[in-house]
């Protein structure tokens, strides 16, 4: 969860509406995801 605070539109959640919350959350923790998985390597 730390994580996704780091991300400006999730921790002051600038959407209005509910899909687009969901949509940033799912790019920011793909973008998380990614990221990790790039330091193992």
């Amino acid at each position: 969860m730390n994580k996704l605070k780091a991300f400006r539109a999730v921790a002051t959640r600038y959407d209005k509406r509910d899909y687009m919350y969901q949509a940033t959350l799912d790019v920011a923790t793909i973008k998380i995801w990614l990221r990790d998985l790039a330091q193992r390597c």
